[in-house]
């Protein structure tokens, strides 16, 4: 199969395994396929299912109840990060928290971690539960458009006393007065990240719209998180938290990687 059969392809999530050359139901996106984009038998999709490949397959059936198609093509997914990210977002208003999950999916994030902080708008943890099914659709969607195979982890909400850094991460948490304290992007390219084994992660903490207090950052400093800046302006939560995604990564040396 040439590089050009896989160019300009609608691409979707089915949660199913492929084997090359098998037949494969596509019945979760048959109203898609036939209603929305009005594809025919002979026409090809790319699919994947988090297994790290995307895979080409021809439609054999199309209706708006059902489809079927056959996997001819099969290939290592580009996409995916390599660099463990995890995005610790205290909770936002739902388009600005679904934005941050729809950007960061796209930039490389591998986990988010929805937490509850003292001036976070949308509290108590329970209630953010609620917001699951949506925010995984979201998450879902945008892995189907950047070319990723396998979907970020969305983790249970936590209460900001439950807060603790991943024993495999180095951990930074991003505040607006952090006077004389490194940005973020000098700290993550101090990290031996390259030869580092035992915390090759990274864990970036983002406060909410009313941003974090005193007491919070003092509390994550005391926990292993390092206080770091994101620069001389005051940024919004939702673009604090894709700006440092972005810092962090490229000083990683990992940007779109």
């Amino acid at each position: 199969m040439t590089g050009n059969a896989w160019q300009a392809r609608h691409r979707f999530f089915v949660d199913q395994p492929f084997i090359l050359g098998a037949p494969c139901s596509l019945d979760p996106i048959a109203r898609q396929l036939a209603t929305v984009l009005r594809l025919a038998p002979g026409q090809t999709i790319i699919a994947i299912n988090g297994d790290g490949r995307e895979v080409l397959v021809e439609l054999q059936s199309v209706t708006s109840r059902s489809a079927a198609g056959r996997v001819i093509d099969q290939r290592p997914c580009a996409g995916d990060p390599t660099r463990d990210l995890i995005l610790f977002q205290c909770s936002l208003k739902q388009d600005k928290f679904e934005w941050v999950l729809q950007k960061g999916t796209e930039l490389g994030v591998t986990r988010f971690v929805p937490v509850v902080s003292a001036r976070s708008v949308v509290r108590p943890a329970v209630a953010l539960h609620k917001k699951y099914d949506r925010w995984q659709a979201v998450i879902r969607e945008a892995v189907e458009q950047c070319g990723r195979s396998r979907l970020p982890l969305l983790a249970p909400p936590i209460e900001w006393p439950a807060l603790a850094l991943p024993q495999d991460c180095h951990g930074f948490v991003a505040w607006e007065a952090a006077d004389g304290a490194p940005d973020l992007a000098t700290a993550v390219a101090a990290l031996p990240l390259a030869a580092d084994v035992t915390r090759p992660g990274i864990a970036l903490l983002i406060g909410p719209e009313g941003g974090l207090t005193a007491e919070e950052v003092a509390g994550a400093a005391a926990g292993g998180w390092q206080v770091v800046s994101l620069g001389p302006r005051i940024l919004r939560a939702e673009t604090a938290a894709l700006a440092a995604v972005t810092m962090a990564l490229a000083a990683a040396g990992k940007f779109g990687a």
